[in-house]
């Protein structure tokens, strides 16, 4: 079995240890976030918080998500601390989540809000550029583990806090939901301390390349100016903001679509978000490594094109059975591109600024996001919730333009394709 898998990844099953370890903390940054989003009607009640106010936090996270991106890609690149950040991030998110549970009112939870929504986004940087660095040739593999872990955060998270809510109150959920994250940023601090430097040649992920670590501001800025000349790079960043678009929408509006569409009751709602995060789950590992294989283009293309179908016959579908199985299949393919165009990324960016190509790339995505939470919301009042999902499907087909734009670039192969 474990010869398979290393046969499968190109990479030693003892040097899988890095991967997984930092999928686990990927996972911990979506937990922090799921566990909020769950909580909020809860908070919304006993702080006899309105809608409006409500709606405000779920704005602060994505604004403030948004804005960590100007600063997070240069600190990464310029101080060469990858690891420092993760445990950095990983810590303040908890700890915010945690002090959350201490909340008298919206002036507490704002703050708070801001904290766990900036390192969701300052965790990116850091991790996608030294999981490219360390496995150079298995890139797509790597950050197919490492975007797997954020499926399973989601989807395990509404679940623990869920249980939580039983026994105890939000405020004692929040706090105990944060315990397990301080956890992982230890490990993570303590087993990749002395990894936190430029990739050798006894890198079990293959030769690497010397990436400059604690480069000058000047240099540094020399080089962000490449890449913000490269089409390539800009043009794979709006693709991926377009294919978020749609995700994110599935993720918003699928539950009220369901409740006020489909007609479905709580338990098959839970059951057919649940299907969306676990077709993820099974996705990103087989189209990572076959991305190293046969090249980025053609794996995002397949889930692109797949979930860009599926959109639009799902609002046909009659059927539960058959709507939870479409469902499954949309996530299979939606979170099939997501690691494989990092991966993409990763290949096109040049080595010293890849942190910053990841908060480009990251911030046009909670930009698009931000639009479509208050266009979705405005085209679902005036026409229905079945335009809004017409809306996603364009959103990702116009992605699906955009790949072919794209030079199919392999990890090894510079000249592209």
């Amino acid at each position: 079995m474990i010869a398979t898998i290393e046969r499968l990844t190109g990479l030693e099953w003892k040097g899988q240890s890095t991967v997984f370890l930092l999928g686990l903390g990927h996972g911990g940054i979506h937990w922090t976030a799921a566990t909020l989003y769950l909580l909020l009607p809860f908070i919304t009640r006993d702080l006899g918080l309105t809608y409006t106010e409500a709606g405000l936090l779920v704005a602060v996270f994505h604004v403030s998500a948004f804005a960590a991106n100007f600063a997070s890609g240069l600190v990464v690149d310029v101080t060469g601390k990858r690891v420092v950040f993760q445990v950095l991030s990983l810590a303040i998110g908890a700890g915010a989540l945690l002090a959350s549970g201490f909340a008298q009112g919206i002036w507490w939870l704002v703050p708070m809000v801001v904290l766990i929504g900036a390192t969701n986004n300052l965790w990116h940087p850091p991790a996608i550029s030294f999981l490219s660095e360390h496995y150079p040739n298995q890139r797509g593999y790597a950050l197919s583990i490492h975007a797997l872990g954020a499926n399973v955060g989601d989807a395990v998270a509404p679940l623990a806090a869920g249980a939580l809510l039983v026994w105890v109150s939000w405020r004692e959920t929040a706090s105990l939901s944060a315990l397990p994250i301080f956890v992982v940023a230890g490990m993570i601090g303590v087993l990749l301390s002395k990894r936190d430097r430029p990739a050798d040649s006894s890198e079990r992920g293959g030769t690497a390349e010397k990436t400059g670590h604690g480069m000058g501001l000047a240099e540094y800025f020399e080089s962000l100016k490449a890449l913000v000349k490269n089409r390539a790079v800009l043009h794979l960043s709006l693709m991926a903001g377009f294919r978020t678009v749609a995700q994110m929408g599935l993720l918003i509006f699928l539950p009220l679509y369901l409740a006020d569409v489909v007609g479905m009751g709580p338990l098959m709602m839970g059951v057919t978000m649940m299907t969306l995060q676990l077709g993820g789950v099974c996705a990103s590992p087989v189209a990572g490594a076959w991305s190293d294989r046969i090249g980025r283009r053609p794996v995002v293309l397949g889930g692109l094109s797949i979930t860009t179908v599926l959109i639009i016959v799902l609002t046909l579908v009659q059927n539960e059975v058959v709507f939870i199985g479409g469902v499954a299949v949309m996530g299979f393919a939606m979170y099939a591109a997501r690691p494989v165009i990092h991966s993409w990324m990763m290949d096109l960016a040049p080595p010293e600024v890849a942190a910053s190509a990841t908060s480009v790339m990251f911030g046009v995505q909670a930009l698009f996001t931000t639009i479509m939470l208050a266009v979705g919301g405005g085209v679902a009042d005036k026409w229905g919730l079945q335009v809004v999902f017409y809306l996603l499907a364009a959103s990702m087909l116009v992605a699906n333009v955009l790949v072919y734009m794209l030079p199919n670039k392999l990890p090894d192969d510079a000249s592209g394709a």
